[in-house]
């Protein structure tokens, strides 16, 4: 089988999402679902969920799931290694395999966020963003979370939600 080339073609229009933030630097977290095999090999190293190289990965525990995400595990990247390579048995038994190209999706470095320029506190970000690579079932999605510090409280009275860190859907790919 060979393996199908992903380019920026399904990289979703997040211009008025967008902000001016850049980074150069960046975390890297998989999470498999609803897979026979999963394993994803990037920046030439094996980030395979435990077990779910060669075991079967449930579906999501909840319709929230995402919500629970932890912060990306494999981090100091810079941008941008070779491709991800990524293969995988969908729940029919049918086998993958792709190569996720994470710097044409994020090709300009500029962070995905929520928040519109004028509301994000003035040299606060200095960190890298969370970049997330989800396999489900026959379903390919990366996604950006980044930390941004805001002017004012995103909840009203609540002194410590001065923050936002939406996760942002940024490629996704139905094989």
């Amino acid at each position: 089988m060979t393996p199908s080339s992903i380019d920026a073609a399904g990289i979703q229009d997040l211009t008025a999402n967008a902000s001016s933030l850049r980074f150069n630097m960046h975390a890297f977290g998989v999470h498999c679902y609803n897979t026979v095999r999963c394993s994803v090999i990037y920046n030439q190293s094996d980030l395979s969920p435990s077990g779910a190289g060669d075991e079967p990965s449930p579906p999501p525990r909840s319709a929230d799931y995402q919500d629970q995400w932890a912060q990306a595990s494999f981090v100091g990247i810079g941008n941008f290694p070779a491709p991800a390579e990524v293969t995988w048995v969908s729940l029919d038994g049918v086998e993958h395999e792709a190569r996720v190209d994470i710097g044409a999706i994020f090709s300009d470095q500029r962070i995905f966020c929520r928040v519109p320029d004028s509301e994000i506190l003035e040299d606060s970000f200095n960190g890298a963003p969370d970049i997330f690579l989800e396999i489900n079932d026959r379903t390919i999605k990366v996604y950006m979370r980044a930390f941004i510090l805001t002017k004012a409280e995103q909840i009203p009275g609540n002194n410590f939600s001065t923050f936002r860190k939406d996760l942002i859907l940024a490629w996704s790919h139905v094989y």
